[in-house]
């Protein structure tokens, strides 16, 4: 059996990415959640990972630490699954904009902390955040009329996982979005796997500050 160790459910977005693919997928596996930034984080996540940072995935001796490096293990381990979309064409443009997602969206990230207990309300944001808000909204519309929809290529798969974070950022920070991201947004937050997670995620006892003040 697969296990994913991961970080507070309330605030993890990274966490959040591998868990809600494994779950909308259908492949098995158990949970550990470390609570993150304690004195005794760094130490229990090095146990299983030499980069000592949530998530992480054990598969018996082998540990595949990063969100979208564990996202591929997925895709190499469960070929028949749609981890990604099925046309060469569409996957390529799928791993793009998952990679543009990991590694993009700085000032989003840093200004719209995710934190699924927050009640939604708006915050003024920069202009850097707002640039980074608008080039979603065009990526999900630009997506969505390629595909169809419901979801960014047709059936949920990776690249969905990847930005199920940025829904909740932009439904808890109430971010300025176009008609079709919010029917996107509303998909997204009807999986029963987003169900699960914002349950677990809210019942947390934990909490910490500086994610609260955002």
């Amino acid at each position: 059996m697969l296990k994913l160790i991961i970080g507070n459910k309330r605030y993890s977005s990274w966490s959040m990415r591998p868990w809600i693919a494994m779950r909308e997928l259908g492949v098995p596996f158990d949970e550990e959640v470390i609570p993150l930034y304690r004195d005794e984080s760094k130490a229990a996540l090095l146990a299983y990972s030499p980069a000592g940072k949530a998530p992480v995935l054990k598969d018996g001796e082998l540990s595949v630490w990063d969100s979208l490096a564990i996202i591929e293990y997925l895709a190499d381990l469960y070929p028949d699954l749609a981890v990604w979309p099925r046309d060469r064409f569409s996957r390529a443009l799928a791993r793009s904009l998952a990679c543009e997602m990991h590694s993009g969206y700085a000032a989003l990230r840093g200004q719209c902390p995710m934190n699924f207990g927050r009640a939604p309300h708006p915050i003024s944001l920069t202009e850097e955040a707002r640039i980074d808000v608008e080039r979603i909204d065009s990526v999900w519309r630009d997506a969505l009329a390629r595909s169809g929809g419901p979801f960014l290529f047709g059936a949920f798969c990776s690249v969905d996982a990847m930005f199920a974070p940025v829904v909740q950022r932009f439904d808890s920070y109430a971010a300025p979005v176009s008609d079709t991201a919010r029917v996107y947004m509303e998909r997204v937050t009807a999986l029963n796997s987003w169900a699960e997670w914002s349950f677990a995620a809210q019942r947390e006892e934990w909490r910490l500050e500086r994610f609260e003040r955002a």
